[in-house]
């Protein structure tokens, strides 16, 4: 039991992870909180389903539908996001927040309100033994897609060029402009690599949770806390939030079902008592 409670902890904690890494790096960036970051982690599942139904393919759907939200992303950053990064906060908070309900309503008016399923790939459909405990191979899958994520954007942004010039863009954004560093394209690619990583937590966790509107609300909240626990722009302080509260809220629904948003929102008030800006604040 206890094992397979942590397993269940741990692939949570990947998700919030997948979906955080990618909204914290746009705040760090671009100082922006995009509450329509949980609509392209839903979006990324109804393209996955959308792959899924026509190929009869999980892995197709996999690989495509992260690159399908990466584009969404791509063009919302085009039309809107870049044109809102230094207006008054509220005015951002208000805007993404409409496209919450824009997101929202396309869905429904183009799959339905109705719940879907993706079947996990036959590969990864049945059961193993852990240490006398049996757990599913593809909630183990999950939390591989959630570490080679990590370890991706680790060597990415902490040992590449490019790494080096999305922290100094987080650092100093005017200074590294005056360089010749093309502020705006790290922008770009940065946003739609956030907006693809929703997509890709989205269709990775839609054959456990299933595929419905209205799922994006359902993370939104949690992933929001990460953040802010984590710390904005920090790759260490997704992951550490990411499990910090994918544990506390897992044990807590299991151990203490009617105190478990307490103890969490309890966990995140302590944190920022001694830490306002986060455990981590850094790329």
């Amino acid at each position: 039991m206890l094992i397979t409670e942590i397993l269940n902890a741990l692939q949570f904690s990947m998700t919030l992870f997948l979906l955080s890494i990618g909204l914290t790096i746009v705040f760090g960036l671009m100082k922006i909180v995009n509450l329509a970051h949980g609509t392209l982690y839903m979006l990324g599942a109804y393209l996955g389903l959308s792959i899924w139904t026509f190929s009869n393919s999980f892995w197709l759907a996999f690989f495509f539908a992260p690159l399908a939200t990466a584009l969404i992303g791509a063009i919302l950053y085009s039309c809107l996001f870049k044109f809102i990064q230094r207006v008054d906060p509220m005015r951002q908070v208000l805007l993404t927040f409409g496209l919450i309900y824009v997101g929202l309503d396309s869905v429904r008016l183009l799959w339905g309100s109705m719940s879907h399923s993706i079947s996990a790939p036959e590969l990864l459909s049945n059961s193993i033994q852990i240490v006398g405990e049996t757990y599913p191979t593809y909630r183990l899958f999950v939390i591989f897609v959630g570490l080679f994520v990590l370890v991706v954007l680790y060597f990415l942004l902490e040992k590449s060029k490019m790494g080096a010039m999305v922290r100094a863009s987080v650092d100093d954004h005017e200074t590294t402009q005056m360089l010749g560093i093309n502020t705006n394209k790290i922008l770009f690619y940065s946003f739609s690599l956030g907006c693809g990583l929703a997509g890709l937590a989205g269709v990775t966790v839609a054959p456990i949770v299933g595929v419905e509107a209205g799922m994006d609300m359902e993370v939104l909240v949690l992933t929001l806390i990460v953040v802010v626990v984590g710390g904005p722009g920090s790759l260490k302080g997704a992951l550490v939030g990411s499990l910090l509260i994918g544990f506390i809220d897992t044990f807590g629904k299991v151990f203490f079902p009617e105190l478990a948003l307490i103890t969490m929102y309890a966990a995140m008030a302590l944190i920022l008592i001694f830490k306002p800006d986060g455990m981590y604040s850094k790329l």
